[in-house]
């Protein structure tokens, strides 16, 4: 057996079916269907069934997904610890949402790689969704953004870092400016200019918009957060903000937050990653690095955006696809 054999069983077991192990894998549903079944041939099991439309392992399967998650979580240390030994370097893999990388990720992990210079940071681009099963796979190490639904991933801890209020902005000239109490419905009519995830109805900004029965109607969606403000400081729509993020604009009268009633919403962003037994040494240094006031302070001055690899070496990022 190969250990790409063992990766496409245990993700078929994890998601429940062949289609969506490829996905995940981003190989052909053939490649997939092809490796499990020479782990049935070799170990003379079928490993898993259907039953009433769900996936059910065997004991024999039951007892694989067990060793083959021991052993592929070896396998990826051990090459962790070999590229960690070459470049005499630790690294740390984060993953992190459009929208808390864009708003707070760059200045908390510039303020970690300050007190830690001995590890290097790479930074993921997911959804939150994701969250639980890039941990569980070991694809990262720590993850930050919304909690993590653990009813997925049994062995993730959620720890809160950070409050953060969202509230509805629009420029001085809009024509609820001032007034009180505005209902949602008063707002459908008008554009919503938003980042890459604000209308995600995974999120807060999401779910309220679809309650409102606003999104997609008078929604456009800008490659990041700080396109769409600029959008809206020119005064052709209103967005949902993270008020310490717009703080400045706010003082000087660029921006007014519109009291919509529903607003402004309050909400936690987590520090997510595997059980202590299971958790690497500088996902643990940035847990608790990040409930500290240093941190706490980095994330509420004015952010840079995400980390540039060209401007931060110790910092990569990229994208999820």
């Amino acid at each position: 057996m190969t250990l790409s054999q063992l990766r496409s069983f245990l993700t078929v077991a994890r998601l429940g079916s062949v289609k969506s192990a490829a996905r995940a894998l981003e190989v052909s549903e053939p490649a997939v269907s092809g490796a499990v079944g020479a782990l049935r041939r070799e170990l003379g099991d079928p490993l898993y069934a259907r039953a009433g439309g769900t996936l059910e392992l065997t004991p024999g399967g039951r007892r694989l997904a067990s060793a083959a998650a021991e052993i592929l979580t070896l396998a990826d240390d051990a090459k962790r610890a070999v590229r960690d030994a070459g470049a005499q370097q630790a690294t740390l893999r984060v993953a992190a949402t459009a929208s808390f990388a864009e708003l707070a990720a760059g200045p908390l992990l510039d303020a970690f790689a300050r007190r830690h210079p001995g590890i290097g940071i790479e930074l993921r681009i997911a959804r939150g969704h994701e969250f639980a099963s890039l941990l569980a796979d070991d694809h990262v190490d720590i993850a930050l953004g919304p909690r993590a639904e653990r009813h997925e991933a049994p062995v993730i801890e959620s720890d809160p870092f950070l409050r953060y209020t969202l509230v509805v902005v629009a420029a001085p000239g809009h024509a609820l400016a001032g007034s009180h109490a505005v209902s949602p419905a008063a707002l459908v009519g008008t554009p919503w200019l938003l980042g890459p995830s604000g209308a995600d109805p995974a999120t807060e900004t999401g779910v309220f918009l679809s309650r409102q029965a606003i999104a997609p109607q008078r929604s456009r969606t800008f490659p990041n957060i700080a396109a769409a403000l600029t959008q809206v400081l020119a005064g052709r729509g209103v967005t949902m903000a993270v008020a310490h993020t717009v703080r400045d604009e706010l003082e000087r009268g660029a921006l007014v937050v519109l009291d919509v009633r529903g607003t402004p919403i309050r909400g936690v962003w987590h520090a997510n990653l595997p059980v202590p037994n299971r958790r690497s040494a500088p996902a643990e240094a940035l847990r608790r690095f990040a409930t500290l006031p240093e941190a706490t302070r980095a994330m509420l001055t004015r952010s840079g955006g995400v980390p540039d690899e060209r401007s931060r070496p110790a910092i990569h990022t990229r994208r999820e696809r």
